[in-house]
């Protein structure tokens, strides 16, 4: 049976210890987070924070974190009220519940491998104010490898039937019903909408959205690239994929937003595995046209023709 970790510092005595534990932890807690956590102190010069970040100690505050981000913002939010007959009296703490003190309390019930057990004075050793937990939390949970960039082998077939398929319509759909489904399964979309509320101003939080979004672009505007290349599309002037990626990846948060605040709306239809996203995305495509042939492909035809 695997040992569960119980200590509240860092294994700076054992590094190789370690490296192994951190090479057991799920996604994406195993992957190098030293460019993304840029809060933690140094003790001194010759510490160098990559140590910190890839510490599994560190990982099991973000882990403690990410679930008190899910159980405040769902899915499954729980939700607490002063007065059970008052549905005005629910609390709203946004991310107050993430205080030092709530975020130690539950390292005690991280899962294995992660270490569990937390103190508020191993917080403090790694990040010197709170605040600057908060903005490595926000760093981590709207780090582009949070959604959708590890996730697209999940509909790796359905690209491939939207590219080559005999029925592109229904795969297209399929594809869109997976993204915004995806989108509402996750709590870092919760966060992500905080986060976006209190950018002004906020360079982190402006910073970490910028980074996602570059880094998320590019996976799409290939995808579409390739869709109009297999298909014999091309955009029609003024329009760019650019414009392609940015309007849909709107309307998908748009489309999950009112999901989430109006769950009676027809958005998605999970008997189909349809949802407005893939209308949405069908209209877009109206922005394409034929692209001419090319002459080496009407000569080609004009000798194959009876």
């Amino acid at each position: 049976m695997w040992h569960v970790p119980r200590h509240d510092g860092g294994m700076r005595n054992d590094p190789d210890r370690g490296r192994r534990l951190k090479q057991q932890l799920p996604y994406p807690y195993n992957q190098d987070l030293s460019k993304v956590l840029r809060g933690l102190k140094r003790r001194n010069p010759i510490t160098r924070r990559s140590k910190q970040a890839n510490d599994p100690v560190t990982a099991a505050y973000l882990a403690a974190a990410v679930r008190l981000i899910q159980r405040h913002l769902g899915p499954g939010a729980i939700r607490t009220q002063d007065d059970g007959d008052d549905p005005d009296s629910i609390q709203r703490p946004l991310l107050s519940f993430l205080s030092q003190r709530a975020v130690a309390r539950e390292v005690d019930r991280n899962p294995p491998p992660f270490p569990r057990v937390g103190r508020p004075s191993t917080m403090r050793e790694r990040w010197s104010r709170q605040s600057h937990f908060i903005a490595d939390v926000l760093r981590f949970g709207l780090w582009a490898w949070q959604y959708p960039a590890p996730h697209q082998d999940e509909v790796a077939d359905a690209k491939d039937e939207v590219l080559r398929g005999p029925d592109p319509v229904r795969s297209l759909h399929r594809l869109c019903y997976w993204n915004l489904t995806r989108l509402l399964d996750t709590p870092m979309f919760r966060l992500g909408l905080i986060a976006a509320a209190e950018a002004e101003g906020d360079p982190v939080i402006g910073e970490a959205i910028s980074e996602r979004d570059r880094v998320n672009g590019p996976l799409w505007r290939c995808f579409y690239e390739e869709f109009l290349r297999s298909r014999g599309l091309r955009l029609r002037p003024g329009i760019t994929l650019d414009d392609c990626d940015i309007l849909l990846a709107a309307i998908a948060d748009g489309l999950a937003l009112r999901a989430l605040a109006d769950p009676a709306a027809p958005i998605a239809d999970s008997a189909q595995r349809r949802c407005l996203l893939g209308t949405a995305a069908l209209v877009l495509s109206r922005a394409a046209r034929r692209a001419p042939r090319t002459a080496k492909a009407w000569h080609s035809k004009k000798r194959s023709a009876p």
